[in-house]
Protein backbone atom coordinates (compact mmCIF):
# COMPACT_ATOMS: atom_id res chain seq x y z
CA UNK A 1 0.00 0.00 0.00
CA UNK A 2 1.11 3.35 -0.87
CA UNK A 3 2.78 5.25 2.74
CA UNK A 4 -0.32 7.39 3.56
CA UNK A 5 -1.64 6.11 6.26
CA UNK A 6 0.31 7.72 9.14
CA UNK A 7 0.49 5.76 12.87
CA UNK A 8 2.03 7.55 15.81
CA UNK A 9 3.70 5.86 18.38
CA UNK A 10 3.35 7.20 21.82
CA UNK A 11 6.01 5.55 23.76
CA UNK A 12 8.93 3.39 22.75
CA UNK A 13 8.79 1.08 24.95
CA UNK A 14 9.07 -2.84 24.19
CA UNK A 15 5.48 -3.08 22.69
CA UNK A 16 5.62 0.45 20.95
CA UNK A 17 9.22 -0.71 19.05
CA UNK A 18 7.43 -4.00 17.82
CA UNK A 19 4.32 -2.67 16.73
CA UNK A 20 6.57 -0.31 14.55
CA UNK A 21 8.64 -3.02 13.75
CA UNK A 22 5.93 -4.57 12.21
CA UNK A 23 3.61 -1.48 10.67
CA UNK A 24 6.66 -0.30 8.66
CA UNK A 25 7.34 -3.47 7.38
CA UNK A 26 4.08 -3.87 6.37
CA UNK A 27 4.03 -0.46 4.87
CA UNK A 28 2.46 2.25 6.91
CA UNK A 29 4.21 5.45 7.82
CA UNK A 30 5.32 5.06 11.13
CA UNK A 31 6.67 7.47 13.56
CA UNK A 32 7.79 6.94 17.26
CA UNK A 33 7.74 9.61 19.97
CA UNK A 34 9.76 8.50 23.54
CA UNK A 35 10.61 11.22 26.07
CA UNK A 36 13.74 9.90 27.22
CA UNK A 37 16.80 9.59 25.16
CA UNK A 38 16.72 6.00 24.41
CA UNK A 39 14.78 3.80 23.42
CA UNK A 40 13.25 0.87 25.32
CA UNK A 41 11.07 2.40 28.14
CA UNK A 42 11.48 0.13 31.06
CA UNK A 43 13.47 -1.41 28.70
CA UNK A 44 16.12 0.91 28.14
CA UNK A 45 19.96 0.64 29.57
CA UNK A 46 21.15 2.17 32.43
CA UNK A 47 25.03 3.93 31.91
CA UNK A 48 26.75 4.14 34.83
CA UNK A 49 30.52 4.73 34.73
CA UNK A 50 31.16 1.95 31.88
CA UNK A 51 28.47 -0.32 33.67
CA UNK A 52 25.52 -1.50 32.10
CA UNK A 53 22.39 -1.88 33.67
CA UNK A 54 19.32 -3.39 32.39
CA UNK A 55 16.37 -0.54 33.95
CA UNK A 56 13.25 -3.36 34.30
CA UNK A 57 13.12 -7.24 32.14
CA UNK A 58 16.14 -9.71 32.81
CA UNK A 59 14.77 -12.83 31.71
CA UNK A 60 14.16 -13.48 28.37
CA UNK A 61 11.74 -16.08 28.38
CA UNK A 62 9.73 -17.64 25.33
CA UNK A 63 12.16 -16.39 23.09
CA UNK A 64 11.11 -17.73 19.86
CA UNK A 65 7.83 -15.06 20.24
CA UNK A 66 10.59 -12.47 19.72
CA UNK A 67 12.23 -14.84 17.37
CA UNK A 68 8.71 -14.91 15.52
CA UNK A 69 8.47 -10.66 15.29
CA UNK A 70 11.65 -10.38 13.44
CA UNK A 71 10.76 -13.65 11.02
CA UNK A 72 7.73 -10.98 10.33
CA UNK A 73 9.65 -8.26 8.97
CA UNK A 74 11.78 -10.54 6.93
CA UNK A 75 14.79 -10.63 9.28
CA UNK A 76 16.34 -13.04 12.18
CA UNK A 77 16.97 -11.88 15.48
CA UNK A 78 20.62 -13.73 15.58
CA UNK A 79 21.66 -11.05 13.26
CA UNK A 80 21.11 -8.47 15.43
CA UNK A 81 21.03 -10.42 18.82
CA UNK A 82 23.70 -12.57 20.19
CA UNK A 83 21.50 -14.87 22.85
CA UNK A 84 22.94 -17.01 26.15
CA UNK A 85 20.97 -20.09 27.26
CA UNK A 86 20.99 -20.10 31.14
CA UNK A 87 21.05 -23.42 32.67
CA UNK A 88 21.15 -23.44 35.30
CA UNK A 89 18.23 -20.78 34.83
CA UNK A 90 18.33 -18.96 38.44
CA UNK A 91 19.24 -20.36 41.76
CA UNK A 92 16.31 -19.81 44.33
CA UNK A 93 17.78 -19.30 48.35
CA UNK A 94 15.63 -20.24 51.21
CA UNK A 95 17.01 -19.87 54.95
CA UNK A 96 17.80 -23.82 54.78
CA UNK A 97 18.89 -24.34 51.47
CA UNK A 98 18.99 -23.30 47.81
CA UNK A 99 18.08 -24.80 44.69
CA UNK A 100 19.48 -24.61 41.19
CA UNK A 101 16.06 -24.58 38.65
CA UNK A 102 17.27 -26.28 35.45
CA UNK A 103 15.57 -26.30 32.23
CA UNK A 104 17.52 -29.78 31.49
CA UNK A 105 14.51 -31.97 33.02
CA UNK A 106 17.25 -34.75 34.41
CA UNK A 107 19.23 -32.28 35.93
CA UNK A 108 16.26 -30.67 37.72
CA UNK A 109 14.35 -33.95 39.03
CA UNK A 110 18.09 -34.68 40.38
CA UNK A 111 17.86 -31.34 42.51
CA UNK A 112 14.21 -31.85 43.49
CA UNK A 113 15.68 -35.29 44.48
CA UNK A 114 18.74 -33.76 46.50
CA UNK A 115 16.65 -31.19 48.15
CA UNK A 116 12.97 -32.01 49.35
CA UNK A 117 11.76 -35.29 51.00
CA UNK A 118 9.08 -36.08 48.25
CA UNK A 119 12.13 -35.83 45.77
CA UNK A 120 11.01 -35.54 42.20
CA UNK A 121 7.79 -37.40 42.29
CA UNK A 122 5.13 -34.38 41.19
CA UNK A 123 7.50 -32.98 38.34
CA UNK A 124 6.89 -34.89 35.31
CA UNK A 125 2.96 -34.81 36.19
CA UNK A 126 3.47 -31.30 36.18
CA UNK A 127 5.63 -31.33 32.88
CA UNK A 128 2.94 -32.80 31.56
CA UNK A 129 -0.45 -31.02 32.61
CA UNK A 130 0.80 -27.52 32.76
CA UNK A 131 1.53 -28.45 28.83
CA UNK A 132 -2.01 -29.46 28.24
CA UNK A 133 -2.74 -26.13 29.86
CA UNK A 134 -1.00 -23.77 27.99
CA UNK A 135 -1.81 -25.84 24.50
CA UNK A 136 -5.19 -24.83 25.37
CA UNK A 137 -4.87 -21.41 26.83
CA UNK A 138 -2.27 -19.78 24.23
CA UNK A 139 -4.71 -19.75 21.53
CA UNK A 140 -6.67 -17.72 23.15
CA UNK A 141 -4.08 -15.09 24.70
CA UNK A 142 -2.82 -14.51 21.03
CA UNK A 143 -6.37 -13.78 19.72
CA UNK A 144 -8.14 -10.11 20.97
CA UNK A 145 -11.43 -9.19 22.94
CA UNK A 146 -13.13 -6.46 21.53
CA UNK A 147 -16.36 -7.43 21.91
CA UNK A 148 -17.90 -10.31 23.88
CA UNK A 149 -17.90 -12.21 20.71
CA UNK A 150 -14.62 -12.81 20.01
CA UNK A 151 -14.54 -13.27 24.50
CA UNK A 152 -16.91 -16.45 23.62
CA UNK A 153 -14.42 -17.98 21.30
CA UNK A 154 -14.42 -21.46 20.49
CA UNK A 155 -10.65 -21.63 21.57
CA UNK A 156 -11.62 -19.63 25.09
CA UNK A 157 -14.35 -22.27 25.10
CA UNK A 158 -12.48 -25.18 24.78
CA UNK A 159 -10.04 -24.00 27.33
CA UNK A 160 -12.50 -22.95 29.99
CA UNK A 161 -11.80 -26.13 32.39
CA UNK A 162 -8.01 -25.19 32.15
CA UNK A 163 -8.85 -21.84 33.82
CA UNK A 164 -8.86 -23.68 37.17
CA UNK A 165 -10.75 -20.59 38.04
CA UNK A 166 -11.49 -21.44 42.08
CA UNK A 167 -7.83 -21.92 42.28
CA UNK A 168 -4.51 -19.74 42.69
CA UNK A 169 -1.02 -20.76 41.07
CA UNK A 170 -0.12 -21.59 44.94
CA UNK A 171 -3.08 -23.91 45.47
CA UNK A 172 -3.13 -25.56 41.96
CA UNK A 173 0.40 -26.78 42.68
CA UNK A 174 -0.33 -28.51 45.29
CA UNK A 175 -1.98 -31.18 42.71
CA UNK A 176 1.49 -32.05 42.06
CA UNK A 177 3.76 -31.43 45.04
CA UNK A 178 3.23 -30.72 49.01
CA UNK A 179 5.55 -29.20 50.70
CA UNK A 180 5.39 -25.07 50.22
CA UNK A 181 9.09 -24.51 49.41
CA UNK A 182 8.79 -27.41 46.71
CA UNK A 183 5.87 -25.45 45.63
CA UNK A 184 7.42 -22.22 45.66
CA UNK A 185 10.00 -23.61 43.45
CA UNK A 186 7.39 -23.37 40.56
CA UNK A 187 4.67 -20.51 42.08
CA UNK A 188 7.48 -17.48 42.35
CA UNK A 189 7.38 -16.19 39.11
CA UNK A 190 3.73 -14.77 39.97
CA UNK A 191 5.98 -11.90 40.86
CA UNK A 192 6.82 -11.51 37.16
CA UNK A 193 3.29 -10.14 37.42
CA UNK A 194 3.52 -8.13 40.52
CA UNK A 195 1.21 -10.87 42.19
CA UNK A 196 1.14 -12.83 45.00
CA UNK A 197 1.00 -16.84 44.06
CA UNK A 198 -1.33 -17.09 46.70
CA UNK A 199 -3.86 -14.58 44.86
CA UNK A 200 -2.58 -14.83 40.61
CA UNK A 201 -4.64 -16.40 38.92
CA UNK A 202 -4.41 -20.49 38.35
CA UNK A 203 -3.77 -20.26 34.27
CA UNK A 204 -0.90 -18.48 35.27
CA UNK A 205 1.12 -21.55 36.51
CA UNK A 206 2.31 -21.90 33.10
CA UNK A 207 4.83 -19.12 33.55
CA UNK A 208 7.30 -21.53 35.32
CA UNK A 209 6.20 -24.73 32.71
CA UNK A 210 7.56 -22.03 30.14
CA UNK A 211 10.74 -21.52 31.76
CA UNK A 212 11.39 -25.02 32.43
CA UNK A 213 10.27 -26.25 28.47
CA UNK A 214 11.90 -23.91 26.83
CA UNK A 215 14.55 -22.28 29.23
CA UNK A 216 15.59 -19.02 29.80
CA UNK A 217 18.59 -16.27 27.41
CA UNK A 218 20.49 -13.73 28.55
CA UNK A 219 21.45 -11.17 25.77
CA UNK A 220 24.70 -10.00 25.17
CA UNK A 221 24.67 -6.34 26.50
CA UNK A 222 21.76 -7.28 28.71
CA UNK A 223 17.71 -7.34 27.32
CA UNK A 224 18.17 -3.38 26.68
CA UNK A 225 19.31 -4.69 23.25
CA UNK A 226 16.40 -5.94 22.24
CA UNK A 227 14.82 -2.52 22.23
CA UNK A 228 17.95 -1.35 19.98
CA UNK A 229 17.44 -4.23 17.59
CA UNK A 230 13.84 -3.11 17.27
CA UNK A 231 14.55 0.11 16.30
CA UNK A 232 17.64 -0.43 14.36
CA UNK A 233 15.01 -2.18 12.59
CA UNK A 234 12.48 0.19 11.93
CA UNK A 235 14.27 2.64 10.80
CA UNK A 236 15.52 0.21 8.17
CA UNK A 237 12.00 -0.12 7.07
CA UNK A 238 11.72 3.63 6.97
CA UNK A 239 10.37 4.21 9.82
CA UNK A 240 11.27 7.46 12.33
CA UNK A 241 12.14 7.59 15.86
CA UNK A 242 11.90 10.01 17.89
CA UNK A 243 13.92 10.32 20.84
CA UNK A 244 13.84 13.00 23.77
CA UNK A 245 10.46 13.89 22.47
CA UNK A 246 7.74 14.00 24.94
CA UNK A 247 3.92 13.68 24.16
CA UNK A 248 1.83 16.45 25.81
CA UNK A 249 -1.62 14.87 24.95
CA UNK A 250 -3.72 13.22 22.45
CA UNK A 251 -5.44 15.28 19.83
CA UNK A 252 -9.14 13.82 20.43
CA UNK A 253 -12.09 15.13 18.16
CA UNK A 254 -15.72 13.57 18.95
CA UNK A 255 -13.71 10.88 21.27
CA UNK A 256 -11.83 10.25 17.78
CA UNK A 257 -8.17 10.20 18.17
CA UNK A 258 -6.30 12.72 15.46
CA UNK A 259 -2.93 12.77 16.31
CA UNK A 260 -0.60 13.83 19.11
CA UNK A 261 0.46 16.88 20.36
CA UNK A 262 4.21 16.92 21.63
CA UNK A 263 5.54 19.30 24.56
CA UNK A 264 6.96 21.92 23.18
CA UNK A 265 3.82 22.53 21.46
CA UNK A 266 4.26 20.74 18.13
CA UNK A 267 1.09 19.09 16.69
CA UNK A 268 1.36 15.80 14.54
CA UNK A 269 -1.81 14.34 12.89
CA UNK A 270 -2.13 10.73 12.23
CA UNK A 271 -4.18 7.90 10.79
CA UNK A 272 -4.27 5.59 13.68
CA UNK A 273 -1.85 6.49 17.41
CA UNK A 274 -0.74 3.57 19.41
CA UNK A 275 -0.22 4.04 23.09
CA UNK A 276 2.90 2.46 24.73
CA UNK A 277 2.66 4.72 27.33
CA UNK A 278 1.76 3.23 30.88
CA UNK A 279 -1.82 2.41 30.64
CA UNK A 280 -3.57 4.02 33.87
CA UNK A 281 -1.16 7.26 33.29
CA UNK A 282 -1.53 8.02 29.63
CA UNK A 283 -5.10 8.12 30.66
CA UNK A 284 -4.85 10.11 33.09
CA UNK A 285 -2.28 12.65 31.77
CA UNK A 286 -2.68 12.43 27.82
CA UNK A 287 -6.12 12.47 27.85
CA UNK A 288 -8.47 15.62 29.01
CA UNK A 289 -10.54 15.43 32.43
CA UNK A 290 -14.42 14.18 31.25
CA UNK A 291 -13.50 12.83 27.76
CA UNK A 292 -13.37 8.95 29.23
CA UNK A 293 -16.48 7.66 31.25
CA UNK A 294 -15.35 3.86 31.69
CA UNK A 295 -11.75 4.59 32.36
CA UNK A 296 -12.21 8.21 33.92
CA UNK A 297 -9.58 9.20 36.62
CA UNK A 298 -11.70 8.22 39.48
CA UNK A 299 -12.88 4.54 37.91
CA UNK A 300 -9.23 4.32 37.27
CA UNK A 301 -8.09 4.69 40.94
CA UNK A 302 -10.47 1.69 41.63
CA UNK A 303 -8.76 -0.95 39.71
CA UNK A 304 -6.38 -3.23 41.52
CA UNK A 305 -2.99 -2.52 40.65
CA UNK A 306 0.58 -4.88 41.08
CA UNK A 307 3.43 -4.33 43.41
CA UNK A 308 5.69 -2.07 43.25
CA UNK A 309 9.79 -2.59 43.35
CA UNK A 310 12.77 -0.74 45.08
CA UNK A 311 15.64 -0.84 43.38
CA UNK A 312 19.22 -0.77 43.68
CA UNK A 313 21.91 -1.05 40.50
CA UNK A 314 25.46 -1.13 41.82
CA UNK A 315 28.44 -0.58 40.00
CA UNK A 316 31.70 -2.47 41.99
CA UNK A 317 34.94 -2.79 41.87
CA UNK A 318 35.14 -6.30 41.83
CA UNK A 319 34.11 -9.65 40.38
CA UNK A 320 31.42 -11.52 42.63
CA UNK A 321 30.79 -15.04 41.48
CA UNK A 322 27.62 -16.01 42.21
CA UNK A 323 25.16 -17.26 40.07
CA UNK A 324 23.62 -14.80 36.94
CA UNK A 325 20.53 -14.65 38.91
CA UNK A 326 19.51 -15.67 42.21
CA UNK A 327 16.10 -15.26 43.91
CA UNK A 328 16.39 -14.88 47.93
CA UNK A 329 13.17 -15.82 49.80
CA UNK A 330 12.34 -14.33 52.82
CA UNK A 331 12.29 -16.44 56.45
CA UNK A 332 9.17 -15.78 56.64
CA UNK A 333 7.67 -15.68 53.21
CA UNK A 334 3.59 -15.85 53.32
CA UNK A 335 4.11 -12.46 55.66
CA UNK A 336 6.77 -10.90 53.44
CA UNK A 337 3.71 -11.18 50.91
CA UNK A 338 0.69 -10.61 53.02
CA UNK A 339 2.94 -7.11 53.62
CA UNK A 340 3.09 -6.11 50.08
CA UNK A 341 -0.03 -7.15 48.96
CA UNK A 342 -2.55 -6.58 51.82
CA UNK A 343 -0.75 -4.96 54.61
CA UNK A 344 0.77 -2.36 52.16
CA UNK A 345 3.63 -1.74 54.77
CA UNK A 346 7.23 -2.41 54.78
CA UNK A 347 8.98 -5.37 56.63
CA UNK A 348 12.72 -5.97 57.53
CA UNK A 349 11.90 -9.71 56.09
CA UNK A 350 11.67 -9.22 52.56
CA UNK A 351 12.68 -11.27 49.42
CA UNK A 352 14.88 -10.14 46.87
CA UNK A 353 16.38 -11.20 43.65
CA UNK A 354 19.70 -10.02 42.41
CA UNK A 355 21.31 -10.57 38.36
CA UNK A 356 24.94 -10.89 38.49
CA UNK A 357 24.91 -10.95 34.94
CA UNK A 358 28.74 -10.11 34.43
CA UNK A 359 29.47 -13.67 35.22
CA UNK A 360 28.21 -14.58 31.52
CA UNK A 361 28.66 -10.75 29.97
CA UNK A 362 31.97 -9.24 30.44
CA UNK A 363 30.77 -6.59 28.17
CA UNK A 364 28.60 -5.17 31.07
CA UNK A 365 30.88 -3.74 33.52
CA UNK A 366 34.78 -2.98 33.25
CA UNK A 367 37.10 -5.84 33.65
CA UNK A 368 37.50 -6.95 36.97
CA UNK A 369 34.46 -5.60 37.84
CA UNK A 370 30.25 -6.44 38.34
CA UNK A 371 27.36 -5.20 37.53
CA UNK A 372 25.07 -5.98 40.38
CA UNK A 373 20.56 -5.78 39.39
CA UNK A 374 18.87 -5.99 42.80
CA UNK A 375 14.92 -6.09 42.72
CA UNK A 376 12.83 -5.92 46.14
CA UNK A 377 9.23 -6.42 45.69
CA UNK A 378 7.25 -3.47 47.49
CA UNK A 379 3.93 -1.80 48.01
CA UNK A 380 2.48 0.33 45.26
CA UNK A 381 1.71 3.83 45.92
CA UNK A 382 -1.68 3.35 47.88
CA UNK A 383 0.49 2.70 50.65
CA UNK A 384 1.47 6.06 51.10
CA UNK A 385 5.08 5.24 52.24
CA UNK A 386 7.23 8.39 52.74
CA UNK A 387 10.25 7.01 49.98
CA UNK A 388 12.36 10.35 50.23
CA UNK A 389 12.21 9.32 54.29
CA UNK A 390 12.45 5.53 53.57
CA UNK A 391 15.09 5.21 50.84
CA UNK A 392 18.44 5.46 52.76
CA UNK A 393 17.27 3.07 55.47
CA UNK A 394 15.53 0.80 52.88
CA UNK A 395 19.25 0.91 51.22
CA UNK A 396 20.76 -0.09 54.02
CA UNK A 397 18.53 -3.00 54.68
CA UNK A 398 19.22 -4.61 51.05
CA UNK A 399 23.06 -4.24 51.12
CA UNK A 400 22.77 -6.50 54.85
CA UNK A 401 20.82 -9.09 53.56
CA UNK A 402 23.21 -9.14 50.03
CA UNK A 403 26.10 -9.38 53.20
CA UNK A 404 23.62 -12.25 55.51
CA UNK A 405 22.00 -14.10 52.60
CA UNK A 406 24.80 -14.14 49.61
CA UNK A 407 28.01 -13.89 51.45
CA UNK A 408 29.06 -10.43 49.78
CA UNK A 409 30.65 -9.42 52.60
CA UNK A 410 32.64 -6.34 51.46
CA UNK A 411 30.22 -5.06 49.17
CA UNK A 412 29.81 -1.47 50.81
CA UNK A 413 33.46 -0.78 50.29
CA UNK A 414 33.06 -2.24 46.52
CA UNK A 415 30.49 0.46 45.16
CA UNK A 416 31.86 2.81 43.02
CA UNK A 417 28.73 4.23 41.09
CA UNK A 418 24.55 3.62 42.12
CA UNK A 419 21.62 4.34 40.93
CA UNK A 420 18.48 3.64 42.94
CA UNK A 421 14.44 3.62 42.11
CA UNK A 422 12.12 3.63 44.53
CA UNK A 423 7.80 3.09 43.97
CA UNK A 424 7.89 7.09 43.93
CA UNK A 425 10.09 7.48 41.49
CA UNK A 426 8.75 5.04 39.30
CA UNK A 427 5.83 6.99 39.18
CA UNK A 428 7.52 10.62 39.52
CA UNK A 429 10.40 9.72 36.82
CA UNK A 430 9.43 6.66 34.60
CA UNK A 431 5.27 7.78 34.53
CA UNK A 432 3.90 4.28 36.12
CA UNK A 433 0.22 5.12 37.81
CA UNK A 434 0.48 4.10 41.31
CA UNK A 435 4.41 3.17 41.04
CA UNK A 436 2.97 -0.23 40.09
CA UNK A 437 5.65 -1.37 38.07
CA UNK A 438 3.72 -4.20 36.53
CA UNK A 439 0.94 -2.13 35.58
CA UNK A 440 -2.77 -3.28 36.44
CA UNK A 441 -3.02 -6.82 38.57
CA UNK A 442 -3.75 -9.66 36.52
CA UNK A 443 -6.98 -11.11 38.85
CA UNK A 444 -9.20 -12.62 35.90
CA UNK A 445 -11.53 -9.87 36.42
CA UNK A 446 -8.70 -7.84 34.61
CA UNK A 447 -8.04 -10.18 31.84
CA UNK A 448 -9.06 -10.90 28.20
CA UNK A 449 -12.69 -8.98 28.09
CA UNK A 450 -11.95 -6.92 31.16
CA UNK A 451 -8.79 -5.74 30.10
CA UNK A 452 -8.05 -2.50 28.23
CA UNK A 453 -8.34 -3.76 24.96
CA UNK A 454 -5.88 -3.17 21.95
CA UNK A 455 -8.37 -1.39 20.59
CA UNK A 456 -9.35 0.86 22.75
CA UNK A 457 -12.88 0.64 23.43
CA UNK A 458 -13.37 4.49 24.65
CA UNK A 459 -11.64 6.06 21.81
CA UNK A 460 -11.31 5.75 17.43
CA UNK A 461 -8.36 5.54 15.64
CA UNK A 462 -6.42 4.51 19.27
CA UNK A 463 -4.78 1.47 20.06
CA UNK A 464 -3.34 0.32 22.80
CA UNK A 465 0.31 -2.09 23.44
CA UNK A 466 2.52 -2.89 26.57
CA UNK A 467 0.99 -4.78 29.88
CA UNK A 468 -1.47 -2.55 30.63
CA UNK A 469 -3.54 -4.08 27.87
CA UNK A 470 -4.49 -7.67 26.70
CA UNK A 471 -2.93 -9.69 27.14
CA UNK A 472 -0.34 -8.29 29.80
CA UNK A 473 2.49 -7.61 31.59
CA UNK A 474 6.36 -9.91 30.19
CA UNK A 475 8.17 -9.15 27.23
CA UNK A 476 6.64 -12.07 25.42
CA UNK A 477 2.91 -11.10 26.14
CA UNK A 478 3.85 -7.32 25.27
CA UNK A 479 5.17 -8.56 22.22
CA UNK A 480 1.66 -10.00 21.65
CA UNK A 481 0.07 -7.08 22.06
CA UNK A 482 1.60 -5.48 19.40
CA UNK A 483 1.28 -8.39 16.96
CA UNK A 484 -2.51 -8.15 17.88
CA UNK A 485 -2.86 -4.32 17.51
CA UNK A 486 -0.88 -4.26 14.26
CA UNK A 487 -3.04 -7.35 12.92
CA UNK A 488 -6.51 -4.52 13.57
CA UNK A 489 -4.97 -1.85 11.96
CA UNK A 490 -3.62 -3.66 8.95
CA UNK A 491 -7.36 -5.35 8.74
CA UNK A 492 -8.89 -1.95 8.92
CA UNK A 493 -6.96 -0.46 6.17
CA UNK A 494 -6.93 -3.70 4.21
CA UNK A 495 -3.66 -4.54 4.14
CA UNK A 496 -2.12 -8.19 4.07
CA UNK A 497 0.10 -9.85 6.28
CA UNK A 498 1.76 -13.26 7.35
CA UNK A 499 1.23 -15.12 10.13
CA UNK A 500 3.97 -17.18 11.94
CA UNK A 501 3.87 -19.70 14.72
CA UNK A 502 7.19 -21.31 15.88
CA UNK A 503 5.65 -22.59 19.57
CA UNK A 504 5.12 -26.23 18.25
CA UNK A 505 9.21 -26.56 16.86
CA UNK A 506 10.28 -24.49 19.80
Amino acid sequence: MPKTKHIVIVGAGPGGLCAGMLLSRRGFKVSLFEKNSEVGGRNRPIRLDGFVFDTGPTFLLMKYILDEMFELCGKRSEDYLEFFKLDPMYRLMFSDRAVDVYSDHDKMRAELQRNFPEGSAGFDRYLKQEGDRFKKLYPCIKREYSSLKDFFSLDLLKAVPYLALNHSVFSNLGKYFNEEKMRLVFSFQSKYLGMSPWECPALFTMLSYLEHEYGIYHVKGGLNKIAAAMAKVITEQGGIIHTDTSVESLIIENKVVKGVRLQDGSVIEADEVIVNADFAYAMTHLVEPGVLTQHSPERLKKLEYSCSTFMLYLGLNKRYDIPHHSIVFADDYTSNISNIFRKKSLTKDFSFYVQNASVTDISLAPEGKSALYVLVPMPNNESDIDWESACADMREQVLDAMIKRLGLTDIREQISCEKIITPKTWATEENVFMGATFSLSHRFSQLLYWRPHNQFQELDQCYLVGGGTHPGSGLPTIYESARISSKLICQKHGVSYSEIDNSAAA
